[in-house]
């Protein structure tokens, strides 16, 4: 009656189950007590799957840049636009440094040039497209169940994929109404990458500005100092519903088991992989000489990373090294240094 500890024995072997079989259940304790022996961390939760995904693991290759080389190999090449087409009046010179201008590129990891990201990025979806192996698909990025437009969806339209300026005028369109950075459209490739790979879907003429749309509506989310509501964006498509949108947000966020996180080193080897992009199919980054204010700017952040590096020297109990440049005397005046022998 008062013996609190009990114990129970079977007469035979008790019968045995495999350990996949066997529920978890937390074990009773006392009252105000509690047991975290059962309990897993949110990151035990995810899969292995991640070890190989090049929108999570930044040691795999980008989909988007594998997906280019096959179709270059293979011989099959985007439309270049009039610009690329027309002939050049002699040897195309190439822009290069003197003593008197130097030539920079104005796009940085940091800050990518906003015009010649959507072009890669829009280059990246084109080929995403160019060279799917499968029709797979899902209902909520089906044009013809769901149209962005009130006009009727051709009857072919899953059988002619669009073109490069095709995709590019789409998303541009996008990010000019809602005024998007380049960060947002690097972070959107991110996520449509992933969202492939977790939903084993494949991305088509049938659903490209859907699976788009969602892409730029939740990094715009996630990662834009000023976040688009989607009542914004019924703005820009005129004949889309809140609720469309709201449905598109939510099975999205779920195909992606709600993984939104993006590591920092991930999303420098997407910048440097659209730049190689851009570099294998003409796509440079335009050159600018370098201006008197630009040189004053670069040279401002030059020494306030400098100042930061010494003063975490500093604090670390670094001692700090000067050279002669850096030797001033009283009133800032520097005097000749003598050297007596």
């Amino acid at each position: 009656m008062g013996n609190k500890n009990s114990c129970c024995s079977y007469s035979s072997p008790p019968p045995t189950r495999k350990a996949k079989d066997v529920p978890v259940f937390e074990e009773h304790l006392p009252e105000g007590e509690l047991s975290t022996n059962n309990l897993q961390h949110i990151s035990e939760r995810e899969g292995d799957d991640g070890e190989h995904d090049p929108s999570v693991d930044p040691s795999a290759g980008t989909m988007f840049l594998e997906r280019s080389k096959q179709s270059l190999e293979n011989g099959m090449t985007r439309k270049k636009s009039q610009h690329q087409i027309a002939p050049q009046g002699g040897a195309v010179l190439k822009k290069s440094s003197s003593c008197s201008t130097i030539y920079l590129d104005d796009s940085t990891v940091s800050q990518p040039n906003l015009k010649n990201t959507v072009k890669c990025v829009s280059l990246a979806i084109y080929y995403h497209i160019k060279t799917r192996t499968s029709e797979r698909r899902i209902d909520i990025f089906d044009e013809k169940l769901h149209p962005l437009t009130r006009d009727p969806v051709p009857d072919d339209y899953d059988l002619h994929n669009p073109e490069h300026r095709q995709i590019y005028k789409f998303v541009r369109t996008l990010f000019n109404a809602a005024q998007l950075t380049a960060e947002c459209a690097i972070i959107t490739l991110i996520y449509l990458e992933r969202l492939l790979t977790y939903a084993e879907l494949d991305i088509g003429p049938y659903n490209w500005k859907r699976i788009v749309l969602g892409a730029i509506l939740l990094a715009s989310k996630v990662w834009d100092d000023q976040a688009v509501w989607n009542v914004d964006y019924c703005q820009i498509l005129k004949d889309i519903t809140v609720e469309d949108m709201n449905e598109l947000e939510r099975q999205f966020l779920e195909l992606l088991q709600f993984n939104i996180n993006v590591p920092s080193s991930v999303y420098a080897k997407y910048y440097f992989d659209l730049r190689t992009l851009a570099e294998a199919n003409d796509l440079s980054f335009p050159t600018e000489p370098l201006s008197k204010e630009r040189a004053q700017k670069l040279e401002a952040m030059s020494r306030v990373m400098q100042d930061k590096a010494t003063a975490e020297a500093l604090k670390n109990g670094m001692k700090k090294w000067s050279s002669i440049d850096n030797i001033h005397q009283q009133g800032n005046v520097r005097r000749s240094v003598a050297i007596l022998s």
